[in-house]
């Protein structure tokens, strides 16, 4: 009997033991529309919008997509499939963990990373694309570290403009907005150079990419009839009358402005001009 009630108190310690119980399997973290964030709540961007921000920024194989705010992972995904590097910055951990995964079930694991810090204090400034949909006091507090960032820059936002700096582009789909700026170079100044005709004095004012100016050829003013700058290149249009038209491109290089002049029908010459 001794014998029998030790055997039986045996096999129910066996059957307790935590050793031999099913184990109980980790739940996947599920993000919930609505959830709070460090600083906003968390809303995904629909997919036909996400592939709508990365066409309007026409990003390539050869671009570093960075998203600010990266939630569950999916603009730094779907740039790392069109061939980019991307990086999503995220505050979430647990959401970190989930765009990781995400990334590697979408089999770009080696092309979008995830990193688990604040946008504020993270450094962006090699991105030649930056994604995010925060709130419009965000991009505000964003906006002088994009202006500072490389000329040619493209910058995409969900639904929230940079307030007075205005969009190059707009997109709308269904009752959502997706906006584009080019980071403008700056060329704000007087560029001085010398024509077959005179001394050249070119005067600019600019507001983020809108530039208004004069120009002066000896002694006579000429007219700009348009200026447009999209990055570090500008175009400016001198000249009212057709047959003596002029238009100035080049590329911004610091204080230096190299391109050509064409005038009316003419080749095209040489051209460059160095900030006073």
């Amino acid at each position: 009997m001794r014998l029998k009630t030790l055997s039986g108190l045996l096999v129910c310690a066996v059957l307790a033991s935590p050793a031999v119980l099913p184990t109980q399997q980790t739940q996947k973290y599920k993000p919930e529309v609505g959830q709070e964030g460090k600083d906003v709540i968390w809303v995904p961007t629909p997919e036909e919008l996400v592939e709508a921000m990365l066409d309007m920024a026409q990003v390539t194989a050869q671009d570093y997509v960075v998203d600010l705010g990266a939630g569950d992972g999916r603009i730094a995904i779907a740039a790392a499939k069109r061939g980019a590097r991307a990086l999503g910055v995220e505050f979430n951990p647990d959401m970190v963990a989930l765009s990781r995964e995400n990334a590697v079930t979408a089999g770009v694991g080696d092309k979008a990373a995830f990193l688990q810090g604040d946008i504020f204090e993270t450094d962006f400034s090699r991105a030649t694309v930056v994604t995010m949909y925060l709130l419009p006091d965000l991009n505000l507090r964003l906006r002088p570290r994009i202006l500072e960032m490389k000329p040619g820059t493209r910058v995409v936002s969900h639904s929230f403009s940079m307030g007075e700096w205005e969009a190059d582009r707009t997109v709308n789909i269904e009752y959502r907005t997706a906006y584009l700026w080019i980071v403008p170079a700056n060329v704000e100044g007087t560029w001085t150079w010398t024509e077959a005709s005179g001394d050249a004095e070119l005067t600019l004012r600019q507001s983020f990419q809108k530039v208004e100016g004069r120009l002066t050829i000896g002694s006579r003013e000429h007219p700009l009839t348009s200026v447009k700058l999209e990055g570090d290149r500008i175009v400016l249009a001198v000249g009212e009358d057709p047959g003596q038209t002029r238009e100035y491109s080049g590329r911004i290089e610091g204080d230096i402005l190299r391109g050509t002049v064409k005038v009316a029908d003419k080749p095209a010459a040489e051209w460059s001009a160095k900030r006073r």
